[in-house]
């Protein structure tokens, strides 16, 4: 088995966000879009497609612009979703913004500059984000229609990676109050640890000045023990935490405490 320590580059990334629209989109064919996702119940089948969609159009254009601040969502071209109801239009509508998003990324390039909400404004940011972001809606649609869902090592991992980065970011720059009070306190810690991919485990802290993280095999308060693809369905809230595809070893609380706190949105 290959270590997962690796970072993933640009052009990776760009091919990844068509990989991934084109598994979500295998998904919706022949299934009711009008079905609640399961993870996402305020949206229909249909509007979290709609919502990956506009997301990679929305992308596109802040790139394309090299916009410097946030990009209405009205000032973006067909963000709304296919003109026509078919599935054969929302399938054509997925493509061509998926398409339009890893095109764009690619031709500016990982170093140009680009506004985004994360800290680090550029391309190779965004492509990244619209990566995991693809990932994690794949993962809803597969299990709304009752489908397998595995990932590539290297890109749970990355998921992972990048799903702390932008929690601790957020939890630094701009918390929540509430949330900010709650993840602080000395001696609470998770240990994630993929079963199958040599390298895949990370220790998350949350002490006095908040919460940080590294990768490394660690003892923990907690530790949750599975093959990499359940590990981030749990950590994405995509599988629950008594799932017996994986295992909580010692505080099961401070896991549910995290799962229910522990946002960047």
């Amino acid at each position: 088995m290959k270590a997962v320590h690796t970072p993933l580059d640009h052009d990776f990334h760009c091919s990844e966000i068509l990989r991934q629209a084109d598994e979500l989109r295998s998904h919706l064919t022949g299934a009711e879009l009008a079905v609640t996702v399961p993870t996402c119940p305020d949206w229909t089948l249909r509007e979290l497609a709609v919502h990956v969609g506009g997301a990679h159009r929305w992308v596109a254009e802040i790139v394309r612009t090299k916009a410097t601040a946030v990009v209405p969502q009205e000032r973006v071209p067909d963000f709304t979703g296919p003109e026509k109801d078919e599935p054969e239009a929302l399938d054509a509508w997925l493509a061509q913004g998926a398409a339009l998003c890893a095109d764009t990324l690619r031709t500016a390039g990982a170093d140009q500059a680009a506004w985004t909400w994360a800290g680090e404004a550029t391309a190779g940011c965004w492509a990244r984000r619209m990566t995991h972001e693809t990932v994690v809606h794949h993962a809803d649609a597969a299990l709304t229609v009752g489908a397998e869902y595995r990932l590539a090592p290297e890109v749970a991992a990355d998921t992972i990676d990048e799903w702390l980065e932008l929690v601790t970011y957020v939890q630094a720059a701009k918390p929540a109050p509430a949330a900010a009070a709650e993840l602080r306190g000395p001696g609470r810690s998770i240990h994630l640890h993929a079963t199958d991919a040599p390298g895949a485990e990370w220790l998350i802290e949350l002490g006095e000045d908040g919460v940080s993280r590294r990768r490394g095999h660690e003892k923990a308060t907690v530790a949750l023990r599975g093959p990499l693809t359940d590990v981030l369905s749990v950590f994405c809230r995509g599988l629950p935490a008594d799932s017996p595809r994986i295992e909580v070893l010692g505080g099961a609380e401070l896991l549910d405490f995290w799962l229910q706190r522990a946002s960047f949105g």
